[in-house]
């Protein structure tokens, strides 16, 4: 079943970002940054096929990410490029919006949903998604942020080779709108620390340390009661916030637990494999 819904997200991805390129970036010649925007300016140059360039530019960068990331991450974004270079030729080019604005602000948001959605599930949509994956694998920051500051370079391409700034200007906005919402989707990056009275803290540990996460053992008292418990503390990210309130859950239905956001983690923390 896993499977099955990691195939169906990784098609529907595909087919958001294939939407958001034919449907209202490319009819007005704006770039969604990156590869894409790379395949994009040779296309509108040279009449090239975009989606066959935007395959070709991106089979360097997943042997890169084969090396840096895994074969997993690979398989999913090769996929992602695959199916959205192939619905990129069913899909007319045909523009939705007439207004260049509307076209950046609604073609970014289906870009970034797709990126998203792919980049949630352990793989990406290809371009510089390996490229920021790669990075903040190394480096703590937001995965969009990482995305729109690399995406800048080929905005600045854009407004000089055509003599354009209003196009530039434009596509920076989709690039600005995508990276937010990639962000908002591809929430890998975001710290929480949960506090966990229990009364089964050899169960929720063991469970714990095959995330993997480090748990932290601290023994308290109850303040009415006078009895002493157990409180595990844990900092994970909210991506994994769903597991670990399956494991409370399934350990020990009537632990005491509080969920704080974390503003920042000093030290060593073990991130997410995938």
């Amino acid at each position: 079943m896993k499977k099955a819904l990691d195939a169906a997200i990784v098609l529907v991805g595909a087919w958001l970002v294939a939407v958001g390129f034919n449907l209202f970036l490319i009819p007005h010649q704006l770039l969604s940054g990156g590869v894409s925007g790379i395949a994009m300016i040779i296309g509108y140059f040279t009449n090239f096929n975009i989606g066959f360039l935007y395959l070709f530019f991106n089979m360097p960068l997943m042997i890169w990410g084969l090396i840096s990331i895994g074969r997993r991450f690979i398989m999913i974004s090769v996929v992602s490029v695959i199916l959205t270079t192939w619905m990129m030729q069913i899909l007319p080019t045909t523009a939705v919006a007439k207004e260049p604005m509307l076209a950046a602000v609604f073609g970014g948001v289906l870009i970034g949903i797709g990126s998203g959605i792919t980049l949630r599930i352990g793989g990406s949509s290809g371009g510089f998604d390996i490229v920021g994956s790669i990075l903040t694998r190394k480096f703590d920051f937001p995965l969009g942020t990482v995305l729109s500051a690399m995406n800048g370079i080929v905005i600045l391409a854009l407004g000089y080779y055509k003599d354009n700034w209003d196009l530039a200007l434009f596509s920076m906005l989709a690039i600005y709108i995508s990276g937010k919402v990639v962000d908002t989707v591809h929430i890998r990056h975001i710290k929480v620390t949960a506090f966990i009275v229990t009364k089964h803290k050899d169960q929720i540990i063991e469970h714990l340390l095959q995330i993997p996460r480090g748990v932290t053992l601290i023994k308290t008292e109850g303040a009415y009661t006078k009895q002493q418990h157990d409180m595990l503390m844990t900092v994970t990210t909210r991506y994994e916030l769903a597991e670990l309130k399956r494991i409370i859950k399934q350990s020990d239905p009537k632990a005491f637990v509080n969920i704080v956001e974390t503003a920042g983690v000093v030290g060593e923390f073990r991130r997410p494999k995938h």
